[in-house]
């Protein structure tokens, strides 16, 4: 019998959550191998609760970067999660970013409506689950559902969104002739 090949996880992240959720869907694509994940500190370069797109992305964008910097792995996968105020509401939302040693895919999971009061606690400086821990008196709920979780009545959870994100960013893995090193966001 065959050995199966083991694909080496990095996360940029010690939240099980994220661990999980990079776990889940390498695992998927790659069903005939061990999947070793692992979390790893890596700095986001980003305030602990990035506002706007281009803030969050970075921060994710500069959490792969710091594990491809300082680690030798398969993949490296790392989530952000960001909140905006967009001209129809506030919403929360994650980036991520999967990269190897020829590409680099960064994705962006859907909208989360936010009620205003919690958006502007955000702008104040809070961190969206303490905020989310204080308003529906939960605790560390950031390393479970996640505000997700809470505001979808656990239909969504955090590790859900970040699963479809990360599902669709690994597209250019799996069909690389279709895609050049420019379709995929390399410059990280």
């Amino acid at each position: 019998m065959a050995q199966n090949k083991t694909l080496k996880v990095l996360v940029g992240s010690k939240n099980p959550v994220k661990i999980s959720a990079a776990k889940h869907v390498i695992q998927g694509y790659f069903p005939d191998h061990q999947v070793e994940c692992t979390g790893l500190h890596a700095p986001s370069g980003v305030p602990e609760q990035p506002l706007g797109e281009d803030e969050t992305r970075l921060g994710a964008q500069n959490r792969v970067s710091y594990l491809q910097q300082h680690h030798q792995a398969d993949f490296y996968c790392a989530m952000e999660g960001g909140a905006h105020q967009f001209s129809y509401g506030p919403a929360t939302f994650a980036y991520v970013v999967i990269a190897n040693a020829q590409y680099t895919s960064v994705n962006r999971s859907s909208n989360l409506p936010l009620p205003q009061p919690i958006y502007d606690a955000l702008v104040a400086g809070e961190e969206l689950g303490p905020v989310m821990d204080r308003v529906f008196n939960t605790t560390n709920i950031k390393q479970k559902g996640g505000a997700i979780g809470l505001l979808t009545n656990h239909v969504a959870t955090r590790e859900s969104t970040y699963t479809q994100a990360l599902t669709l960013a690994m597209a250019p893995f799996l069909h690389p002739n279709l895609y050049t090193k420019q379709d995929t966001c390399n410059e990280v």
